[in-house]
């Protein structure tokens, strides 16, 4: 069965997060993105979103540079060849190096179209057993360690099942000590986005005091060689993230012992069909896996959440509900957690309704591209 395209709509967005979030490089408050809708002959629309930000901070991709492969690259590629799976789309841009969050903003609109046409929910497209997922949550950079608290508290009785906790050079080991006084038992991660080098090996083994769940990527964005050394001398686990791009990568990282536990955001790995792979191989070499986030809209949270049904995410993600993040999404009805649990959607596609609405109040500006 092939994917008979018509066309492909870029539409740009710019919406404003509840609050501006602050990791080890940088705060921002605005968020520009793109959805992409793919359209196929009989009216069906899927929709994938990009999750570049609009500087080049967590990884070289960009808003800017998103639009321009795509528009350049990535959809002349399909509209000169035939589409029979999604899995096709993601062999058909191997010729283009990286860009992979490029690529995963098309090749997830057409997964959700593909979905749509079988009249399946996107969970099980993926092959996705779960009717219900375990969330945590990301909490960026406070102001105080007060405010730290306060914030850890709130969500806490919320019941997410995990805290993530952002951390950088002086905002670590004294952080971590007041949040383990005042919480003894919640399940606790630190998120480093690459803030450390090896000189501070002896540093980092303070964290093992704290029963953490594990570091997220403390050393460079590129490396698994340097995290091998780290993890010998590290009884907390690390977990890679920036490092894995490709299921070749997350193979490297496995064998030299670099991680034990790898963070698969399907933007950073190029769209759902790689994220499966490496799924897969994780699974097989019993490596804990979970969904990470991007600050998504309500498309991308939506094909987080389907992506989590599958077996071997067995830690919590970071795809919390929609209102962490937007006083309004652009889906009906928005994500929403209880007590730490997503109901997974059993409606076909990504399960959830655009909000025409809003995506045309936040879209600045949309481009259509014809077959």
């Amino acid at each position: 069965m092939t994917i008979p395209m018509k066309e492909i709509k870029l539409h740009k967005l710019n919406m404003r997060l509840n609050d501006p979030f602050t990791t080890s490089f940088g705060t921002f408050q605005d968020k520009e993105f793109f959805i992409l809708e793919a359209v196929d002959k009989d009216g069906n629309r899927g929709f994938g979103e990009s999750v570049a930000f609009s500087s080049p901070w967590y990884s070289e991709e960009t808003v800017k540079t998103n639009q321009h492969v795509v528009e350049d690259f990535l959809i002349p590629i399909l509209q000169e060849n035939t589409i029979h799976h999604p899995d096709d789309v993601s062999d058909l841009f191997s010729s283009i190096r990286r860009n992979n969050m490029a690529k995963s903003a098309i090749e997830g609109a057409v997964w959700d179209l593909y979905a749509k046409r079988k009249h399946l929910p996107l969970a099980k497209a993926l092959g996705g057993k779960k009717t219900e997922i375990d969330v945590g949550i990301s909490i960026g950079i406070q102001p105080t360690v007060k405010d730290l608290l306060n914030t850890i508290d709130h969500y806490a009785q919320e019941g997410y099942k995990r805290i993530k906790l952002k951390i950088k050079p002086g905002k670590d080991v004294n952080v971590l000590q007041e949040v383990r006084a005042h919480f003894p038992d919640l399940p606790i991660m630190a998120d480093a986005n690459s803030a450390y080098t090896l000189k501070d090996i002896t540093h980092l083994q303070k964290l093992d005091d704290f029963n953490l769940m594990m570091i997220e990527q403390p050393l460079e964005h590129d490396d698994i060689v340097d995290h091998a050394k780290l993890q010998k001398a590290l009884r907390t686990p690390i977990c890679l993230d920036e490092s894995i791009h490709s299921l070749a990568d997350a193979k490297k990282a496995i064998q030299l012992g670099s991680c034990k536990i790898i963070n698969i955001k399907i933007g950073r790995v190029g769209g759902l069909t790689e994220a499966k792979r490496i799924h897969d191989y994780c699974k097989e070499q019993r490596i804990d896996v979970w969904c990470g986030g991007m600050l998504e809209a309500g498309v991308g949270r939506a094909h987080n959440v389907a992506l989590t049904t599958l077996p071997g995410f067995t830690l919590p993600g970071d795809t919390a509900g929609s209102s962490r993040y937007w006083q309004k999404d652009i889906i009906r009805p928005e994500v929403i957690v209880e007590n730490g649990v997503i109901t997974v959607p059993d409606k076909p596609g990504i399960g959830y309704d655009i909000d025409e609405a809003a995506l045309k109040k936040f879209t600045v500006k949309t481009k259509t591209f014809r077959f």
